[in-house]
């Protein structure tokens, strides 16, 4: 039988039912919980965005109608101006009576502007002048500013068609809406001598006052879009303010509050706390009901082959009168119990014969573990040539007793002689150690028979055993081995166990045997086998450890059942499963490891450790 050496196998604790159908629940409800409240914003969320930027559109057409209405009324009162007979023979004589009266500050008040100019068709100011509302006094660098702009404006462009026209200008630091007319006769003949203008100055509270909101003039101007720049609870809005040429000259600044916004994020969070909780709540209903319909039961039953694995009584399980499912297990439970009590029965009869043959295999294994090294001892004395030709040794005999040989060719054939006979005593002398080694296994042979007649019907006596010198016994099973050639190595100072000294000797040899078939099996024709010893607390362990084929953890689960074997070209498997039982009767344990498929593997044996003090050597 051969030893794959073991993916080490670990027993699994028993996992709760109603712990995984918790995790499950759990997890349905988390996923459900994501899954609603993603539905949920993926619906309300849009929703209330687009009503949020159908209200934020709403702002901004608002603020421009305001801006357009605040200009259209500057441009309603230049109009009264340019269509004016007296301001047409103004333009053409220039009179300081007109001046002082249209230019008064009462007449700018009652106009409601702040500036105003005649220019001619050439561009050349006619005049112009600005007044402070506050005080009423002439503001030069806005006149100056007022100036630059009407004459670096094409005029002619903002009055198109219509005679007037209307835009924004940035004026210094104020902004003004700017209103344009030719001038002409009242009654609109006369062909145009020019133009007039008038400036409103627009200020933030007047922005505020138009648009029911608090409101500001920004002179940075970022861009000619508007701007959005929406942030927890507010959202800021840039409205620009259109200068002549399309341009913005300065920016209407307002922020709105959220309510759109955060109405939707309040029923967002209200519809994802709902659904939570009432998925919350059909999830604690239906654990309830799965623990009282699926988990006490199976409680019920488990409990009961507990009691059945204790007490090792064979007692039928009580009807508790359900017809579902688990009524049916319980039946088919209670006819499993009858049937192993009856089988029980049967192998209790059959055991001691059973017991007897495995243990006659078992012990026959074991023999032929012990008698290979003789085999291979005879296979190589029989194949081996003799260390000299005997008619060669003759012929230099008879060479020698010759009188006439000449002294040079004698000294030659005596060495020849002298070398054959040492050859021979040699090859006498190896043929004693190996037949010497041949009937060290021979005796260990019967020493198997012999213990096996002995215990056949007592428990294995224990005493203090030196490991190091059973597996030194046992060594001729690699180092013979006749599918080869084997390095093997075992450390030499004494570690003394409580075991049987023959059995473990039998299960050290097993292993050894096994290691060997496994270094071959590898394809190699050459290999090590080491063994390692090491005190651990009150135990003794021995590590052997082959470089053979290896084995995986799906194969390592079933290497100590009955009848198992790696090798398709014998039976039996009868090695491991004999020798982890042996262990465990010296007790003791054996396990098997290995890292995979050609990396080798390792036997682990552990033994109690023996009191040195207490041996007779030791006193």
């Amino acid at each position: 039988m051969r030893r794959p050496g073991s993916g080490r196998v670990r027993a699994r604790g028993p996992a709760s039912l109603g712990a995984k159908l918790v995790l499950i629940l759990t997890a349905v409800g988390a996923a459900g919980a994501l899954g609603i409240t993603l539905l949920l914003a993926s619906v309300i969320t849009p929703s209330f965005h687009a009503l949020e930027s159908k209200a934020i559109g709403g702002h901004v057409e608002r603020t421009r109608a305001a801006l357009s209405e605040y200009a259209a009324k500057v441009e309603n009162a230049v109009r009264d101006y340019g269509d004016w007979t007296q301001s047409y023979d103004y333009m053409a004589a220039p009179s300081a009576a007109f001046e002082r009266d249209s230019f008064s500050p009462l007449a700018m008040t009652n106009l409601g502007v702040q500036g105003m100019a005649y220019v001619r068709p050439d561009g050349q100011i006619q005049i112009a002048r600005w007044l402070d509302p506050a005080t009423g006094r002439e503001r030069p660098d806005l006149r100056a500013a007022m100036v630059r702009v009407a004459t670096h404006t094409d005029l002619r462009r903002i009055v198109g068609r219509s005679n007037s026209g209307h835009f924004y200008a940035r004026l210094g630091p104020v902004v003004a809406a700017v209103g344009v007319a030719q001038v002409r006769r009242s009654d609109g003949t006369g062909a145009s001598r020019g133009y007039v203008l008038m400036a409103r100055q627009i200020t933030s509270r007047q922005l505020s006052d138009l648009l029911q909101l608090d409101a500001r003039i920004d002179l940075n101007v970022t861009g000619d879009h508007e701007r959005v720049a929406p942030g927890r609870t507010m959202i800021g809005i840039a409205v620009p303010i259109p200068g002549a040429n399309g341009r913005a000259v300065a920016a209407a600044r307002f922020h709105i509050v959220r309510d759109v916004s955060l109405l939707g994020r309040r029923m967002l969070l209200l519809a994802v706390a709902g659904s939570t909780l009432l998925l919350l709540i059909v999830l604690v209903v239906l654990r309830r009901t799965i623990s009282r319909l699926v988990l006490r039961p199976l409680q019920r039953v488990e409990r009961h082959m507990q009691r059945v694995r204790a007490s090792g009584s064979m007692a039928l399980l009580e009807d508790d009168g359900r017809r579902d499912e688990f009524g049916s297990l319980g039946h088919s439970l209670n006819a499993m119990l009858s049937q192993l009590k009856d089988l029980r029965e049967q192998i209790e009869v059959q055991s001691f014969a059973l017991g007897r043959t495995e243990s006659a295999v078992a012990v026959m294994h074991n023999v032929r573990n012990a008698l290979n090294p003789i085999s291979t001892i005879l296979s190589h004395g029989i194949a081996q040539p003799p260390p000299i030709d005997r008619a060669t040794v003759d012929r230099a005999l008879a060479e020698l007793a010759l009188d006439e040989l000449p002294a040079g060719r004698r000294a030659k054939l005596s060495a020849f002689v002298t070398a054959a006979l040492a050859a021979e005593v040699a090859g006498r002398e190896t043929m004693r150690g190996e037949l010497q080694v041949g009937r060290e296994a021979m005796a260990h042979v019967l020493e198997i028979i012999g213990e096996q007649q002995k215990r056949a019907h007592e428990r294995p006596t224990l005493e203090p055993c030196d490991l190091s010198e059973i597996v030194a016994r046992n060594a001729a099973i690699a180092r013979y081995s006749d599918t080869a050639s084997i390095a093997f190595s075992f450390p030499a100072e004494p570690h003394h166990a409580l075991a049987n000294r023959v059995i473990l000797s039998q299960v050290i040899g097993n292993l050894l045997g096994n290691a060997a078939e496994a270094i071959a099996a590898g394809g190699r024709d050459s290999g090590s086998i080491g063994v390692t010893m090491y005190r651990n607390g009150d135990s003794v362990c021995v590590h052997i450890r082959d470089d053979g084929e290896g084995f995986d953890a799906a194969t390592g689960a079933t290497l100590f059942q009955r009848g198992f074997s790696t090798r398709e070209h014998k039976s039996g498997g009868l090695g491991l499963h004999w020798c982890a039982n042996s262990m465990n009767a010296m007790e003791g344990s054996l396990r098997l490891e290995s890292e995979g498929r050609g990396r080798g593997a390792v036997a682990i044996l552990t033994l109690r450790a023996a009191d040195v003090a207490r041996l007779p050597h030791a006193a």
